[in-house]
């Protein structure tokens, strides 16, 4: 083929992907005569009568509304009260939010990332329909890429109760569900928008008790999986004024024009359309697990053991709840929107001693960048701990392999000290929730039936998700943001920064002990001398200084395993190497195309990283 007839055929297929889709884009609008018609079946359909009839709406009693009315009555214009609990475990955290559904009274406001169709989501659906239909007002927005792909669960939802709405946010050409074809439309045509996602998770109950973190509605969240589960962080926080920040986050979120009403979704309006005026309920997964999903509900209404869990809260002054707008990558100019990127960094450049970080993804921004050179450079510098994934424990290998391509810059530049997080962590079985013991032996044992935990190569694979910063051991920080491109510039994002030392003390503690050498690896410079280890390092420098090309195999830096009989050390102390064993790159991965696929992005993903 010649050159001139080679530009024709290209010039030819441009155009005509440019057309399919353009045809595609002007076909997936909304069809607004069937969205009004399933809105006239959903409106006739949609029950509206109420299974109680007391003011209370039928609440569970509940030491968790108990606190919220303390912490009303505690409250001083100069002195704020909150009620505050750091919640580990994912079962506990499941069940306390069934807790909360039972205990609500007046509303109950949702936001996620994810809603899977598995038990943990189905669960939490289950009980928030019984509370719409108790005469709770219940709201649910979830991001749409990565939620209820099941439309035909969506149109139940739809029809579920008056007193329950759901709405999606940034749908793909008013779809519910993103088939790979209108996927690669999404990225090809409108790449700015379909790029930015609803990253923040709150779980708000009456306007004043809300957990925010980094779980969603997804079994692995709530340790439920029986493959891959996440070592994840959330927040419970009661009280008058953060209530008020959530509430008015939530609303600004609902009224937002991304979020969807499920009526204003073509394929699922199809479905209600098509499917007549039915009165079926939404079932479970024919896989569900109906005993655990009916042990975690007896955990979730046992009075004693629920009551053991708020005496863990904690008597705080100051929180406050942030979150993004909405519209976030369509105003990256405005100065508003860098005011929590600008308040979490203000707080970074004013650590004296010691900065903790935990992060699924070691990725940092440019701004993050300065901070962290900024801090080294002092004298003393501020020491920085950090906790996230091996290779062989993320979710996600190609943001590893740019935390891999840089591990050099974050050892040296920055002095951070990197723990890389095992797929087996030893303590694993110590995040089973033991609620016999809560409920002080009553139930001969029978609720720790279900609990599975990763104690052997091959079982349930564990990774980090939390996203947690402490500062100084005084201020905390738990939500969902990332510390990363993406969470600066694209997600919006939420959670609450808490300035209270007790509970900066138990976060500080948790991602220790996740960095501890029986859960996690240390990452240190690999143990050379002579003149080949000098080229070799200059080499390295050059090839990761690329923005492509970043091939050079030999790194500067390792993962180590502490030895048996050895007493835990930091790189640079004098008997590092000699009670650590270098155990190599990637230790665990068992399967070499991983281990490919982690160098490629490595030399050629320089400039993807604030996209991934």
């Amino acid at each position: 083929m010649s050159a001139r007839t080679h530009r024709a055929a290209t010039l030819w297929f441009a155009r005509a992907l440019v057309a399919a889709l353009a045809l595609l884009v002007g076909a997936c609008g909304l069809n607004r005569p069937l969205a009004r018609q399933a809105a006239t079946l959903v409106a006739q359909e949609r029950p509206g009568d109420l299974d109680c009839d007391r003011a209370d709406h039928c609440a569970i009693a509940s030491p968790y509304a108990d606190l919220a009315d303390r912490a009303r009555n505690e409250d001083r214009a100069n002195a704020p009260a909150h009620y505050v609990d750091v919640l580990e475990q994912g079962e506990e955290s499941l069940a306390l939010r069934i807790h909360l559904i039972r205990a609500a009274k007046k509303s109950i406001d949702i936001q996620t990332f994810i809603w899977a169709e598995d038990d943990a989501g189905w669960l939490v659906l289950d009980e928030l329909v019984a509370a719409a239909r108790r005469g709770v007002k219940v709201r649910i927005l979830a991001d749409q890429l990565f939620s209820l792909d099941d439309v035909e669960w969506l149109s139940r939802i739809a029809r579920a109760h008056a007193n329950l709405e759901f709405r999606l946010y940034n749908p793909t050409f008013d779809e519910a569900v993103t088939q790979p074809v209108e996927f690669a439309a999404g990225v090809l045509c409108c790449f700015s928008r379909f790029n930015q996602r609803m990253h923040n998770k709150l779980f708000l109950v009456d306007g004043e008790i809300g957990i925010a973190g980094g779980r969603n509605v997804e079994n692995r969240y709530f340790d439920w999986d029986q493959t891959f589960d996440y070592r994840d962080r959330d927040v419970l926080v009661i009280g008058p004024r953060s209530g008020a920040q959530m509430q008015a986050s939530f609303d600004r979120f609902w009224t937002h024009p991304r979020a969807t009403p499920l009526t204003r979704l073509n394929d699922v309006n199809r479905y209600i359309v098509e499917d007549g005026i039915s009165h079926n309920p939404l079932r479970a997964p024919e896989s569900a697990d109906l005993a655990r999903i009916d042990a975690l509900r007896a955990r979730a209404l046992d009075a004693k053991a629920m009551r053991l869990l708020a005496e863990r809260a904690l008597r705080v002054g100051r929180v406050d709840y942030f979150s993004d707008a909405p519209d976030k990558a369509d105003r990256a100019g405005d100065p508003a929107l860098l005011a929590l990127t600008s308040r979490i960094s203000d707080l970074l450049v004013h650590a004296q001693r010691e900065i903790v970080l935990e992060t699924p993804y070691l990725v940092l921004s440019g701004k993050a960048r300065k901070v962290f050179r900024s801090l080294h450079k002092r004298a003393p510098p501020v020491r920085v701990i950090v906790s996230t994934n091996s290779l062989a424990a993320t979710d996600a290998f190609y943001v590893y392999a740019l935390s891999y391509k840089y591990k050099k810059r974050y050892l040296r530049r920055y002095g951070f000290e990197i723990h890389e997080f095992k797929p087996f962590p030893a303590d694993a079985a110590d995040f089973i929730a033991d609620y016999d013991a809560l409920s002080g032996g009553e139930h001969g044992g029978r609720y720790k039936r279900y609990a599975q935990a990763p104690l052997k190569r091959g079982g349930v694979r564990l990774g980090l998700h939390a996203k947690s910063l402490v500062i100084d051991g005084a201020i905390a920080i738990i939500g969902s943001h990332n510390f990363d491109p993406r969470s600066d510039d694209y997600n919006t994002e939420s959670g609450f920064i808490i300035d209270d030392a007790a509970i900066a003390a138990r976060v500080r503690g948790a991602v220790l002990r996740n960095a501890e050498p029986q859960n996690a690896w240390t990452i240190a410079p690999r143990e050379r001398s002579g003149v080949l280890a000098r080229v070799n390092e200059a080499i390295s420098d050059v090839s990761t200084a690329l923005p492509l090309f970043d091939l050079w195999p030999f790194r500067y830096a390792s993962s180590f395993e502490l030895k048996p009989g050895c007493a835990p050390s930091l790189p640079g102390d004098a008997d590092f190497y000699a009670c650590h064993v270098d155990v190599g790159d990637f230790p665990e991965v068992d399967l070499p195309l991983k281990t490919i696929y982690t160098r490629i992005v490595t030399a050629f993903g320089a400039g993807l990283v604030g996209i991934l």
